[in-house]
C-alpha cells in the first residue's frame, strides 16, 4: 500500500475537525498550509464542505483565502465567489494581484462582475478593468499591469536607490528601462547593476536586443517565447512600444499547462473547460455536441458498408475483418494527429518544414502498412483457409494506414494555416475519415475479386 502523502493527511484533518466543529483548530491548520496545497484540499472535498471551509479561511485570513481561490479551477472558483455579496467580493479582489484579480472577475457572472468592479477602490477597480478590457488568451489580459521601470537618464547608483524605496516589485531580476515617454528601451540584470559602479549610466550597460510581447499576442505565444530563451519573465508592450506590463514564468507554467490540457481534451472531443469536479449536468451538455457529430459522421460509415451488402452476403467471413481496417486506421491516425498537434503547439511544425514532415509520416504510413498488413494477411489466411482475403486485407490495410498518415498531418496543418485550433481536427473527424475509407478500400477491393473470393470459398 502506497504512503499516504502530505496532502491527503491534512485533508483528513481537515474533514474530521470540520465534522467535530472545531472551528479554531480547522483555522490553525489552514493557517499553516501553502496556497497551492490549500487549492488541493479544497478541490478535494464536497461542495458544502468546501463552501464552510473556504467561508471559515477567508473570515480571518482574507488574502491566504483568496490567494488559494486563485489556484482552483475557474468553475470551483466562480461556485465559491457567487454567493458573496458585491462589497464584500470587492474588498476581498483588492488582496490579489492585479492580473489574478482580473482571471477571477472575468469568471464572475457578468452583472456581478461589473457591480463588483464599480465598487472596488478607484485604482485597483481600473487596472482590473484595463485588463478585461483586452481578448481572453492575450497576453495583455494575464500580464501584470504594475511593472517596475527605471529611466534611461538614471546611473546604477540612483537605480539602486530607486528599487530599494519601491515596496512591491513583480520581478526584481529584470529591469526595465524607458525613455521619458515610456517607451522599452532596454533591460538591465540586478546582477549587471551590482557589478557596475555607481555613477555608471544605465544606457551603458543596458540590454537593447530584447524579448517581449505586445498585448494583443497569443498568451501561448508569449509563453513559447519565454520557454524557449529560459527567461523568468516577459515584458508586455502596446501598440506604439510603451511598457505596460509584464507576465512572469509562473504564470507562463499555467498557460503552457491550460494549453496542454486543452489540446488534449478537445483530441478526444471534450470541451476544453470540462474538469474532473464538472458536475455530471454540466459535462453531459458539454460532451453531447461531439457524441452527436460522432454519430452522424458514422453513419456515413454504415452507408459506405450498405453500398457494398451484396458483396458481404456473398462472403460473410469479410464481415469479420473489415472492422481490422478500419480500426488500425483510426489509431494509426490519433498517433499521427497527436504528434502533429503537439508539434504545433510546441512551434516545432511550420509552414516551411510542412513538406518534410508530410513525407515523414507517409513514410511511417508505409512502412506500418507493408508490416501490419503482410501479418493481417497471414493471419486472415490461416483462420478462413482463404489467401484472397488476405491478401485484400493487406492492401486495404495498407492504403488506409497511408490515407491515416496523411490525412492526419495536412488536416492539422490546414486548420492552422485557417487560424482554427488544429485540436480541433480530433479523433472524432479523423477515425471517420479512416472507417470509411478503410471500408470502401477493403469491400470495393473485396468487389472487385469477388469471383476470386467466390471461387476459394
Amino acid at each position: 500500500m502506497p504512503p499516504l502523502r502530505r496532502i491527503d493527511v491534512v485533508l483528513d484533518s481537515v474533514k474530521r475537525l470540520q465534522r467535530i466543529g472545531a472551528t479554531g483548530n480547522l483555522l490553525n491548520l489552514l493557517q499553516k498550509q501553502h496556497p497551492a496545497d490549500l487549492a488541493e484540499v479544497l478541490g478535494e472535498l464536497q461542495d458544502t464542505e468546501r463552501r464552510t471551509v473556504f467561508n471559515t479561511l477567508i473570515a480571518h485570513n482574507s488574502r491566504l483565502g483568496m490567494e488559494a481561490l486563485s489556484e482552483l479551477e475557474p468553475e470551483v472558483a466562480e461556485s465559491l465567489l457567487v454567493d458573496h455579496a458585491p462589497d464584500e467580493l470587492a474588498r476581498l479582489f483588492t488582496e490579489l494581484p492585479t492580473d489574478d484579480a482580473a482571471a477571477l472577475v472575468g469568471q464572475l457572472p457578468k452583472e456581478l462582475s461589473s457591480a463588483v468592479l464599480e465598487l472596488m477602490h478607484g485604482a485597483d477597480s481600473g487596472d482590473v478593468q484595463h485588463l478585461l478590457e483586452y481578448e481572453d488568451q492575450t497576453a495583455g489580459r494575464i500580464m501584470n499591469p504594475n511593472v517596475f521601470a527605471l529611466s534611461e537618464d538614471l546611473t546604477a547608483g540612483e537605480a539602486i536607490m530607486a528599487l530599494q524605496r519601491s515596496r512591491e516589485v513583480e520581478m526584481v531580476f529584470y529591469l526595465y528601462v524607458v525613455d521619458e515617454r515610456r517607451h522599452l528601451v532596454g533591460v538591465v540584470s540586478l546582477r549587471r547593476l551590482l557589478l557596475v559602479s555607481p555613477e555608471t549610466p544605465l544606457n551603458r550597460i543596458m540590454t537593447v536586443e530584447l524579448i517581449s510581447a505586445r498585448v494583443d499576442t497569443d498568451q501561448e505565444d508569449a509563453a513559447r517565447e519565454v520557454a524557449n530563451y529560459n527567461l523568468l519573465a516577459i515584458p508586455v508592450v502596446d501598440e506604439e512600444n510603451k511598457l505596460v506590463g509584464i507576465i512572469t514564468v509562473d504564470d507562463v507554467i499555467d498557460v503552457l499547462k491550460d494549453e496542454a490540457t486543452e489540446d488534449i481534451l478537445r483530441l478526444a472531443g471534450v470541451a476544453a473547460d470540462e474538469h474532473v469536479f464538472t458536475s455530471p449536468m454540466e459535462a453531459w451538455r458539454k460532451r453531447l455536441p461531439w457524441l452527436g457529430i460522432n454519430l452522424v459522421t458514422a453513419t456515413l460509415a454504415a452507408l459506405v458498408v450498405r453500398e457494398f451488402q451484396a458483396t458481404v452476403e456473398e462472403v460473410v467471413a469479410l464481415a469479420a475483418f473489415m472492422t481490422v481496417v478500419a480500426s488500425m486506421g483510426g489509431n494509426a491516425a490519433t498517433q499521427t494527429l497527436t504528434v502533429i498537434v503537439r508539434g504545433i503547439a510546441l512551434g516545432e511544425l511550420t509552414w516551411s518544414n510542412s513538406r518534410r514532415v508530410l513525407g515523414k509520416e507517409a513514410l511511417v504510413g508505409i512502412g506500418n502498412g507493408v508490416v501490419l498488413g503482410g501479418a493481417g494477411a497471414l493471419v486472415a489466411w490461416w483462420i478462413v483457409g482463404n489467401p484472397y482475403i488476405g491478401g485484400i486485407l493487406a492492401l486495404a490495410m495498407f492504403i488506409n494506414l497511408l490515407v491515416a498518415a496523411i490525412a492526419a498531418t495536412l488536416i492539422p496543418i490546414a486548420l492552422r494555416a485557417l487560424k482554427v485550433d488544429p485540436a480541433l481536427a480530433s479523433s472524432v473527424f479523423i477515425t471517420t475519415l479512416t472507417d470509411v475509407f478503410g471500408f470502401f478500400a477493403f469491400l470495393g477491393l473485396a468487389t472487385f475479386f469477388l469471383e476470386y473470393l467466390q471461387r476459394v470459398a
